[in-house]
């Protein structure tokens, strides 16, 4: 590698192997800067601030050039969600990237160049390891903090995670001058009031569940206020109850913190935290819950860990063989053959004997509907599926199919596909059984599942109004006395529990929507629009708020693109028929189980992870307007598509389904894209997933155009910060600079396909069309003479709309027009005479086209500074007339 930073970093909130692998790896990589991406625990706060001077020196990450990196070197972590702005730079062409870790390998693993990733033992131990081979020696500080690492990681070299490594180096790191004493104070504890308090309620609260032989210990506490160095108090209470497996859970300030420490190879807490959003390492993890309460969290840990009871079986102890396969060269109705064949709901497919993916029956079922019959069965199989071994432990495939929610692992020996892990695999093993029998392989539209219940009546109480609380309460206790189940769905129920405000509220009801809504309103004086061909109505109360109500229902799409055929169904399949799992989620408004939360398709897990995605393969074809909504939901959250739910749009743009697509609908979607507070990311998007040409097949993201995105962008931030009253359709601007590069005829093209009303489209094209014609007349004007007066601006861009104004704004290369726009926008399209008509009739003056020709002069005049009181204005009135006329004008004011 040649030129560019080296960057040396951890994750945020580092910890000591966090500091001690970053001395380590100061010492092979002596050019690189070392920079915490965050904050630090507090011991590492207090020993570097007592030692840094010798130590190598940390530069602070905000100061660091990210575009000057060439090598990140990362330590202790391969999680992009943990190591701060540098994960910006991850999908970089050619930057190089070496990690240094010993935690497990996940989903979300940052892929590596180079490094070392071994598992077990600590971080700063597998570094040292390197500096011994390659004999680099250390000062003495430098050794310790490596040391401190080792000590702090392996609970004094005691833990079963211990390795020998951890000893030889340990021995070594002492022969380089390492000085136990510090290492000693620095891991003493130092508790103040408040965390001696938590730890008296950790005491008092300790229950345990016996596992395997062993006891798994669990106890809680809660805390007005944040309390930190949690970890520390849980190593203390492992000590002085001497515990094998301790799970504490801390809320504070409505977050659960969550530290597991684990003496026994026999429990892997990492994979137990692991389920919670968190992470670690065997021996010790931690994970923070923000959606649930301390009891819900509880609860959960309760059942997971009864799940530990056979976590040291094997994939190959309990897995189904042989497994039916179907080749990639299959068509989808061929492979709706085979599985009807083989009694199986689903299969794995295969390329040259090695598997690529799974179709289930669902899905070819639904191509064969649309007429998809002989599409290649690789266009709708599931890509995403875990890749056991032989040795895989039961409780790695329990994990995989309780967060992702499926029913089936391929196991297999090197490449060979050898077998399978059903659920009902893994209930055997859990209850008892025969096994043996033929059974179905595979379900993947998870239609088959139990849901998953937990409440979320904390979240109602702590981040909803009362006013709303009460009238969810309202609603339940309306469909209770109807004897029908109520639900809030959608998008009020995703940013509920992503703690994002949100009161646009939707209700389902297993029962007559229009029935409970009609009820509802003659009960509390409110107003109903009912939809009954779709079941629907909207509640009208009398402050204007609206609650659009829903009966469950199902949807079938006669063919691709069209508007769905609607019949009544059960709440499952109602969530079914939604756009993504993040918005499958539905809360129980009704008395006795007020907040209960139905998961049928892990979409609390997809909003932990930050995920859109499908909930099956056909989802784009069957509505094609959800490709936009994708990338909306995943702008707007700051999440990411799924790569089997992105593939699946690829597959949807070569087959070309938004031809089909009316044009109101992908106009609908298109302006609310439009809408959102920072349009431009989603765009880019649109237009990196083949997505622009739906709108006219020349709309492409060229660099000119881009730019015109960019300063429409900082146009549209100067506008917001201006705090006008002038209502602005800000959609239209941001269309009409998608647009910028379309000539008038594609722009007229574009807006056809798109179906935009007839008057506003008009008005668009005219406008847009006047607007570029004004620019080559200002360019003309200001090549004859530089000054330009107030009037002159004025007439230019009088009668453009404010949109169009903003859009000028950002489309013109020329900083002294784009001061004109502003100039007009900011100061002058608000200037007007201060007589009226009413002032010009007292003056005795007839009604007509003098009057306008009066009030331009006027205009003109104080535009340009030339009046600047009424009496002015009235002089030049007077001007304008003959003598006779100017002489009736003073004897009327006489």
């Amino acid at each position: 590698m040649t030129g560019g930073l080296e960057v040396i970093t951890t994750h945020t909130n580092a910890d000591f192997d966090c500091l001690g692998a970053m001395v380590a790896a100061a010492r092979l990589y002596p050019d690189a800067l070392l920079a915490f991406p965050g904050a630090q625990e507090k011991g590492v706060r207090t020993f570097l601030a007592r030692y840094s001077g010798n130590l190598p020196h940390f530069t602070r990450a905000k100061d660091i050039d990210l575009a000057s990196i060439s090598r990140l070197i990362i330590v202790d972590c391969r999680q992009a969600a943990r190591i701060g702005r540098f994960a910006e730079i991850l999908d970089r062409p050619g930057l190089e990237i070496d990690i240094y870790d010993h935690h497990p390998l996940t989903e979300q693993s940052i892929p590596a160049s180079g490094g070392i990733i071994r598992a077990g033992g600590s971080s700063a131990a597998l570094l040292t390891g390197v500096l011994m081979q390659r004999s680099i020696s250390l000062s003495p500080l430098e050794a310790t903090a490596i040391l401190l690492a080792i000590h702090d990681d392996s609970g004094h070299l005691l833990l079963p995670a211990t390795t020998p490594e951890d000893y030889q180096v340990a021995g070594w790191l002492l022969g380089q001058g390492a000085d136990l004493a510090i290492i000693a104070d620095a891991l003493k504890p130092d508790f103040n009031r408040q965390q001696l308090a938590i730890l008296k309620q950790l005491l008092s609260s300790l229950k345990t569940i016996p596992v395997n032989g062993l006891i798994v210990s669990i106890a809680s506490a809660v805390a007005c206020e944040y309390v930190p160095n949690l970890a520390s108090l849980a190593h203390l209470m492992r000590d002085i109850q001497n515990l094998d497996v301790l799970i504490c859970a801390v809320e504070m300030k409505g977050t659960v913190f969550l530290v597991a420490r684990s003496r026994t190879a026999a429990v892997d807490v990492a994979r137990l935290m692991k389920l919670f959003g968190g992470g670690g390492h065997a021996a010790a993890a931690s994970a923070t819950v923000r959606e649930f309460s301390l009891n819900e969290v509880l609860e959960r840990l309760d059942e997971q860990v009864l799940l530990l009871a056979h976590a040291d079986r094997t994939a190959a102890e309990i897995m189904s063989a042989p497994v039916k396969t179907i080749p990639e060269s299959l068509t989808v109705s061929a492979a709706l053959d085979m599985l009807t064949r083989y009694s199986c709901n689903a299969m794995p497919v295969v390329a040259d004997k090695r598997m690529v993916g799974v179709i289930s029956r669902k899905t070819a079922e639904k191509a064969l509907y649309h007429g998809l019959g002989d599409a290649p069965v690789t266009d709708y199989m599931q890509t995403e599926f875990m890749r056991a071994s032989l040795q895989t432990l039961s409780a790695e495939i329990q994990e995989y199919m309780i967060v992702r929610n499926r029913r089936f692992v391929p196991v297999f020996d090197g490449e060979q596909l050898v077998g399978a892990v059903t659920r009902t695999d893994i209930m055997r093993l859990a209850f008892g059984g025969s096994r043996g029998r033929q059974e179905t392989v595979y379900d993947l539209d998870v239609m088959q599942d139990t849901s998953r219940e937990r409440s979320v009546a904390d979240l109602v109480k702590r981040h909803l109004p009362e006013a709303i609380t009460e009238l969810l309460s309202q609603l339940g206790e309306a469909a209770d006395e109807l004897g029908m189940q109520i639900y809030a769905v959608g998008g009020f129920v995703r940013d509920l529990i992503l703690g994002v405000p949100n009161l646009d509220i939707d209700v389902t009801v297993e029962g007559d929507g229009i029935l409970f809504a009609e009820r509802f309103s003659l009960r509390h004086g409110c107003r109903v629009r009912s939809h009954t061909a779709f079941g629907t109505a909207v509640i009208v109360f009398p402050s204007g708020s609206k609650v659009d109500v829903a009966s469950t229902r199902l949807e079938y799409y006669e063919s691709p693109g069209v508007l769905p055929t609607v019949e009544r169904a059960s709440l499952r399949h109602d969530l079914y028929r939604r756009d993504f799992t993040i918005n499958t989620l539905a809360v129980c408004l009704n008395r006795p189980d007020f907040g209960a939360l139905t998961d049928y398709f892990g979409g609390r897990q997809d909003l932990q992870e930050q995920v859109v995605r499908v909930l099956h393969s056909l989802s784009f074809v069957e509505d094609p307007t959800r490709m936009f909504r994708a990338v909306r939901f995943e702008q707007r959250l700051g999440f990411h598509i799924a790569p089997h739910t992105e593939n699946l749009i690829h597959s949807a743009v070569r087959m070309q389904v938004l031809d089909k697509l009316g044009g109101t609908r992908l106009f609908n979607e298109l302006v609310q894209i439009m809408r959102e507070k920072e349009p431009l990311a989603a765009i880019e998007r649109l237009s990196a997933l083949g997505l622009l040409p739906s709108i006219h097949p020349a709309l492409r993201l060229l660099p000119a155009s881009h730019k015109v995105l960019v300063e429409t962008r900082q146009v549209m931030a100067w506008f917001r910060l201006l705090f006008l009253d002038d209502p602005c359709e800000t959609w239209q601007v941001w269309f009409l600079g998608l647009c910028d590069e379309l000539r008038q005829d594609e722009f007229r093209e574009a807006c056809q396909r798109l179906a935009v009303p007839e008057r506003m489209a008009v008005r668009l094209f005219e406008q847009r069309s006047r607007a570029h014609h004004i620019l080559s007349a200002i360019k003309v004007r200001l090549k004859r003479a530089p000054e330009v007066a107030y009037s002159e601006i004025y007439r230019w861009f009088s009668g453009l709309s404010l949109e169009v104004l903003l859009y000028l704004a950002s489309h013109v290369n020329s900083e002294q027009t784009r001061r004109f726009v502003s100039l007009y926008v900011t100061k002058l399209r608000s200037i007007a005479p201060l007589l009226d008509g009413d002032d010009l009739l007292a003056l005795g003056l007839k009604p007509g086209p003098q009057f306008r020709q009066i009030r331009d002069r006027l205009l003109q005049a104080r535009l340009d500074g030339r009046v600047v009181s009424r009496e002015d204005e009235l002089a030049i009135v007077q001007e304008t007339f003959t003598p006779n006329d100017r002489t009736s004008v003073v004897l009327m004011q006489q």
